[in-house]
């Protein structure tokens, strides 16, 4: 406890002892310090021409900040519109797809087709030539 007693004393005693120190304003020249004076009417029109400045630089502000905003928006815009184009690439390319197998399963049902009537013609036939064959076994037989 009293080594911090010491340290703050020390430290107090210190900051007495620094000097302060400002800056002070030096005249180079008398031109320096010329003062001019405005009759009333021009002072009336250097502070209008102030104000209307002041006005129009805010108002340029604003305006960036619009171009920056309507800069913003036109981005936005350009991404929306990749993504749809990008989403009507991949419709497009399904429906080709979806086109093209709705082509293969027409030829593969026209091909089943053919080939079911084909069956149908070989099942008559044997049973045709089996029925023909079991007559001539039975006038055979009798």
């Amino acid at each position: 406890m009293k080594l911090v007693l010491k340290w703050m004393l020390l430290i107090t005693l210190m900051m007495m002892n620094l000097k302060g120190f400002s800056q002070n304003v030096i005249k180079k020249s008398p031109q320096d310090s010329v003062k001019i004076q405005l009759t009333k009417p021009i002072a009336k029109l250097v502070i209008k021409d102030l104000i209307t400045g002041d006005g129009l630089k805010k108002e340029l502000n604003l305006v960036e900040d619009k171009i920056e905003i309507l800069q913003q928006k036109i981005v936005l815009k350009d991404s929306i519109i990749f993504s749809l184009n990008s989403q009507i690439y991949n419709f497009n390319s399904i429906l080709s797809t979806k086109s093209n197998q709705l082509l293969l399963s027409q030829d593969l049902s026209k091909k089943l087709q053919v080939d079911l009537k084909k069956q149908k013609f070989k099942n008559k036939l044997t049973i045709g030539g089996s029925v023909v064959a079991v007559i001539i076994t039975a006038l055979i037989v009798k």
